[in-house]
Parts: structure tokens; sequence; C-alpha cells
């Protein structure tokens, strides 16, 4: 029986079931094959992506220029100063962190989980995790006042007997985030493997056969190929599940190890993660609707795709309000007038503008997301992904920022005014976010063709009929 919003005369819509499919009908292993490989093969780039690669480009450039003026000048260029030591930096470095939950957990969980509809987004989810661990490493190296120096953050033999201090968080988040960044980096590549053997075939230039066939590193679609392939698969998939949780509980522990009112807290582990999450899952919308208009694939990144990914946020959501009101509660409950005084600040003290911004975008509007109607609009869906990501930047500036600027002496309070080489740092990691991306949807298959296929019937079918011997075998 259809639903109300799903009429039974829309084909992309399961007679039996009412709900909007994974996939639309009529496809075949070869349209599939054929509507995606066309992106990447094809010897006319869109209008459309060159414009858009251009503006990114630009926003590189300005990166570049900011970045070149910081060495020079040092990072007194930015607005951090005593008692806000942490500004825009550290901020940036845990929403590009956060961004880059998602794809993790759409690659590796939703994998364990068997849950199909992850295969029309996980390939530019894992690689929207790639490119934004790349933006978040940039800070903290930026961070350093003499970025040139950053090797000595990890422990190498040198002659003068340095060693990173082990005890501080800063440090295990050198270990998490590249611990990260190096699993996503192999996942995404080794799911690409049959892919990119496909382009290889079906490229008509040398070029294009030699570099295709180099990345896909022998790959024939044997049955001893794909028996391996997936168990490769699985077991990557286990070890990435708990750097999910890990990663940005270590991240949070900068903070709660701290004895700063606001930060000294047990819940921001598991509050940090459930943001992060929140927040992946709002970039993977904003890049998926673009991208399934522009190149016309409504019928492989479905309405039920964007359902699917609300009811994800609207749950994380829940999870970070439950994180908010127990803040508040417990600034209340502790008897701490640090702590109660810290909240007060939060709401309604210089900068309690940026607390309530948070708040509605985070909390407020998103409950909106209860109407099964709205989460299958697209563009209220896109509308609702920019706000989500607006909302968990502020939650970062509250945390970091407002803490800072009313620490336990009153004579070293401060305020904090980011300066232009503060915002045009962010922009530039922006526009560098968007170039990496560009790129990704240009040269390399966006959407997994391998797994996609076995979505369609025909793979059912095949599923359980006898599996074809192996050549030689």
């Amino acid at each position: 029986m259809a639903t109300k919003d799903a009429p039974v005369n829309n084909p992309m819509v399961d007679p039996v079931t009412g709900e909007y499919r994974v996939i639309a009908p009529g496809h075949t292993f070869k349209s599939v094959t054929e509507k995606v490989s066309r992106i990447v093969l094809t010897s006319h780039t869109p209008l459309g992506w060159w414009f858009g690669f251009m503006v990114a480009g630009s926003v590189v450039g300005l990166l570049m220029v900011c970045v070149t003026w910081l060495f020079v000048r040092g990072v007194g260029i930015w607005a951090i100063t005593i008692p806000v030591a942490w500004g825009f930096a550290i901020v940036e470095f845990v929403w590009w962190i956060g961004i880059g939950h998602a794809g993790t957990l759409i690659s590796a969980i939703l994998l364990l989980f068997k849950q199909g509809w992850r295969n029309s987004i996980n390939r530019f989810a894992e690689a929207m995790t790639i490119f934004a661990v790349m933006c978040a490493a940039m800070f903290p190296v930026l961070h350093l006042g003499r970025p040139w120096l950053g090797y000595w953050l990890f422990p190498y033999p040198n002659s003068m007997n340095y060693w990173p201090q082990f005890r501080s968080p800063l440090m295990w988040d050198v270990f998490a985030v590249s611990t990260y960044a190096t699993i996503s980096v192999v996942f995404w590549y080794m799911g690409m493997i049959p892919d990119l053997a496909t382009l290889r075939d079906r490229s008509q230039s040398k070029l294009g056969q030699f570099v295709y066939g180099l990345l896909s590193v022998g790959w024939r679609g044997s049955v001893r190929h794909w028996v391996r392939y997936e168990t490769a698969s699985i077991l990557l998939a286990g070890l990435a599940t708990p750097l999910v949780l890990s990663v940005h509980s270590v991240i949070s522990l900068d903070f709660s190890v701290a004895l700063m009112p606001g930060w000294h807290t047990t819940i921001f582990p598991p509050y940090f993660v459930a943001g992060a999450i929140y927040s992946g899952f709002a970039m993977v919308l904003t890049l998926a609707i673009p991208i399934r208009k522009f190149y016309h694939l409504e019928d492989l990144i479905t309405i039920r795709h964007l359902d699917n990914c609300n009811k994800v946020m609207l749950a994380t959501g829940l999870i970070v309000a439950y994180g908010y009101s127990t803040e508040v509660f417990m600034s209340w409950y502790s008897a701490s007038h640090w702590e109660y005084f810290m909240m007060w600040n939060r709401m309604f003290g210089p900068m309690g503008w940026s607390y309530w911004t948070l708040i509605t975008c985070n909390i407020a509007l998103p409950q909106l997301l209860w109407s099964r109607k709205l989460r299958k609009s697209v563009a209220f869906t896109f509308i609702m992904s920019l706000i989500i990501n607006t909302g968990m930047y502020f939650e970062r500036f509250v945390i970091v920022v407002t803490s800072l600027t009313r620490d336990y002496l009153p004579s070293s309070w401060g305020t904090y005014r980011a300066t232009r080489w503060d915002y045009g740092t962010f922009l530039g990691t922006l526009g560098f976010f968007t170039f990496c991306f560009f790129l990704f949807i240009r040269f390399l298959p966006m959407i997994p063709m391998s797994e996609l296929r076995l979505m369609l019937p025909q793979a059912k079918v095949r599923e359980r009929a006898e599996p074809l011997p192996e050549a030689g075998d």
C-alpha cells in the first residue's frame, strides 16, 4: 500500500512496500556501468564543471595568500591572544574532523549491517572524509607558529633526544587523526579497484588505459579476486568502525581533560561523536543533492537515500540535544558557581547570540524532520543540511571561544574578534575541499558501479545460482 506522499503511479515507488526504491526500475548491468563511467570517460567536460572548478581554484588561491602571510608574519595575524589562545583554527579543526565522520560511518558500519542503500552514496562520502581530514590537518600545523617544525610531533630517532609529550591530548590527536586518515584512504582506494578496472577496459585513450590500468592493480574480476576483495572489505570495515567512535572521542579530550569551566565534562566524548555524525551526514546531503541534479542521477541517488540520511540526522540531532540539556542541568546540579556562570555567560553574555544560533540550527529547526513529507523534499533537505552545518560550526565556536573569554579570574577576561585572515583561511579551506571534490567527480567514479549492480534484480538471480569457476581452476 503506497503512502500518501508516494503515489502508486510513481515508478520510483515499490508497489508492495509503498517505499521509494533504492534504484530506479529498468536498469541493467550495462546501463548502470555506462551511466557512471560516462561521467568520467567523456571527452567533453561540462561547462558547469569548469565554472565551479575555477571558482574553487580561485578560493584556493586565497588560502595560499593567507598561509603565505602567516608564514611571513606568524600566528599574530589571527585573533588569538590571551586569554583566547585557541581561536578559529581549533574551531575549524574540530568542525572538519566532524564532517569526515559520515564517510566512515556509511562505508564501514552500514556495510557491516548490510544496508544496501549505502551503495549509491558511500564512494563520494569516503572522498568527502579524506578531503575533510586534509582540511582539518592544516590547522594544527599552521597553529604551531613554526609549521616547518611540525615533524617534531612524531616520535622518531633524533640526536637531540627530543620526544613528544605523550601526556598531552594534543599529541593523542596526532595519532588518532593520522590513523583515521590512513584507514580512510585505504578503504576508499580498495573499494574503487573493480570500478577502476572497468574504466581501464572502457577507456578509449592510451593515457586512460595506462593510468586506470595502473590503479586497478591487475584486477580481472575472477572469483578469487572477488572473494579476497569482499574479505578485505569486511576486515577494513571492522577496523574502521571503532575509529568512528574513537577519533572524535580523542579530539573531545582536548577539552574535557582541561580544568576550564565548560570543558571539564565527561559528556564530551559521546556528545562529540554524535555531533560529528550529525554534521557529516549534513555535508553528505549538501554534496549529494547538487550532484544528483547536475549529473541527472535521480535514478541512482533517490528520495530513499535522502529520507534515510534525514532519519540519521534526526536521531543524532536528538543525541546532541540531550548533550546540550545535560550541560545545562549539570551546571545547575553541580552547585558550582563557576559552572553556573559559564552557562549563564554562554546564554546571555557578550556572545550569547552564538549560543542561541546553535540552539536554533541544531535543535529547533531540525525537529521539522519529523515530517515525512519534508524529509522527502529535496529543496528542504538541502536547506536543512546547510543549516545544520552552520549550527555545528557555532557549537564548536561556543565551546572554544566563550569558555576562554570568561575563565576563573575576571582580571584575565577578554574578547575575541576574528580578523580577515581568520575568515580568509576558513574560506580557503572550503575552496580547497571543493577543489579536490571537483577533481574527484571528474576523474574517478563517484558512484560504485560494482556495488550498485548488486542492487539490481538480475544480481539477486545470480546470487541463487552456482558461482562460475575461475579460469584455470
